[in-house]
């Protein structure tokens, strides 16, 4: 048991806090019913229009608020208590999640809703991710931290890995309105996750508490109140969040080598090499089988992750997490021109049947792709979450959420357009490649991420 302690993942997060088990219960329910929207809605937008540079514009729709919330988002988690930020911006994703199945049921047949209701279902989820984030530090003790972010990876590429295939079949069997009306459902696991947490205000930063104890030296060690972390200074505080909060943060990131380099390696693997928009066409064009095949496609990719995360219980002692995250990308890129590669050998045929060896070799892939990403997200979240203050944290989620959200959603957008131009297989090639040349150019710029030593974090 000790050696298969040490290669599975490392549950003690779980086992010593019990907000943070209640949170990743009920993310991993309701981050199973996100999936089914979100595959729901590709395939409706593929149906009206029969583009895939029309799936792609989905991302420009969810990109814009994004950017213009994540940021100030980020401002909020870090001026208000994290678990009211957080509540407040779940009720409104599963208002959102209702108009979604809404618009199914009465058959409104418009691409232009859809493109609306993305973008409201994106400006609350740019709030509610970084709360979210931001919480968890608040949760599980520092060295805990790897752990925990592989258990939230395994929980989410395991939404990936069923919601995809149970969307896809929901549809093909019953129409939108299901898949919509499933994810309302199970979307109150989240609200019940987050309205459980014990209250989280905010800390004051040092040179903020000498502030504050300057302008009221009246007030005695009784007036103080608990919470925060160790070591850290735990005065809630209430202040205006406006332009000059969100300009502080990316100043602060600004002077952030390694946390910002976490950042960009990640943008250049999701918006040059993100294959999500190909996959509705890959299922009719390449492989066959429709919706059925883009369903499996897409849990190939999860499948891969959750691999990742269950024998993850190595990366909790990996010392140097940047070498790590640049490696991890590398083979993102190279699993993702195989997959491109694949699509060049079976060629677009619009085959009557399912191709079987082409779709194994293309899961196999995307499978490959999964988990090389989770790695990545694992120590990407680590060194923010670690080298970062307290007092910074919410902003820097922000920024963390734009990243991650917003990079691959770009990607649908340039994947989309170069394959209507070149064709999938050939967009997924160069995508591949052209990621893996930009990330090593990118590291050449910052040689001390290479060796960022998770025994001495130095953001």
């Amino acid at each position: 048991m000790p050696r298969l302690d040490g290669i599975l993942a490392d549950t003690t997060p779980l086992r010593v806090s019990p907000p943070f088990r209640r949170l990743w219960w009920g993310l991993g329910v309701s981050n199973l019913g996100s999936q089914l929207t979100v595959v729901a809605v590709g395939l409706q937008v593929y149906a009206l229009t029969g583009s895939t540079l029309a799936v792609g514009v989905l991302g420009i729709f969810a990109l814009v608020p994004l950017v213009a919330l994540g940021l100030y988002g980020g401002a909020l988690v870090d001026a208000y208590d994290r678990r009211k930020v957080a509540l407040l911006a779940s009720w409104a994703l599963w208002v959102v999640t209702g108009l979604l199945a809404l618009q199914a049921w009465l058959d409104v047949g418009s691409v232009g809703v859809l493109y609306g209701l993305v973008a409201l279902q994106s400006a609350a989820f740019a709030i509610n991710n970084p709360a979210r984030s931001a919480i968890i530090p608040r949760l599980v003790e520092p060295r805990l931290l790897p752990a925990a972010n592989a258990l939230q990876t395994i929980s989410w590429s395991i939404a990936l890995t069923v919601g995809p295939l149970l969307g896809a079949f929901l549809v093909a069997l019953w129409g939108y309105g299901i898949a919509y009306s499933i994810d309302v459902v199970l979307f109150a696991a989240a609200l019940w996750a987050v309205w459980r947490l014990p209250s989280i205000p905010p800390v004051l930063s040092p040179e903020d508490t000498l502030s504050e104890l300057d302008r009221a030296p009246h007030r005695g060690a009784s007036d103080d109140v608990a919470g925060g972390e160790a070591g850290e200074p735990s005065v809630p505080r209430r202040k205006v969040v406006g332009i000059s909060s969100v300009v502080d943060g990316l100043r602060y990131l600004a002077t952030r080598p390694n946390v910002r380099t976490t950042f960009l390696v990640d943008l250049a693997a999701m918006i040059l090499a993100f294959p999500r928009v190909l996959l509705p066409a890959v299922g009719v064009l390449f492989i066959g089988g429709g919706e059925t095949t883009t369903g499996v496609l897409s849990a190939a990719f999860a499948v891969g992750a959750v691999l990742a995360g269950v024998f993850s219980g190595a990366l909790s002692r990996v010392r140097w997490q940047g070498l790590v995250i640049a490696w991890a990308i590398t083979a993102w890129g190279l699993s993702i021109a195989a997959f491109g590669a694949v699509l060049l050998l079976v060629g677009s045929t619009d085959p009557p049947q399912v191709l079987v060896g082409g779709l194994v070799a293309a899961c196999i892939a995307l499978a490959l792709a999964g988990a090389s990403d989770a790695v990545s997200a694992v120590f990407r979240q680590t060194i923010l979450q670690t080298a970062t203050p307290d007092d910074m944290r919410g902003r820097l989620q922000g920024v963390f959420i734009v990243v991650v959200a917003g990079g691959p959603r770009l990607g649908e957008v340039v994947l989309g357009a170069q394959a209507s131009w070149f064709g999938e297989a050939w967009a997924a090639v160069a995508g591949g490649l052209a990621c893996i040349v930009v990330v090593w150019l990118i590291l050449r710029t910052q040689p001390r991420f290479l060796r960022y030593d998770a025994l001495h974090p130095e953001p």
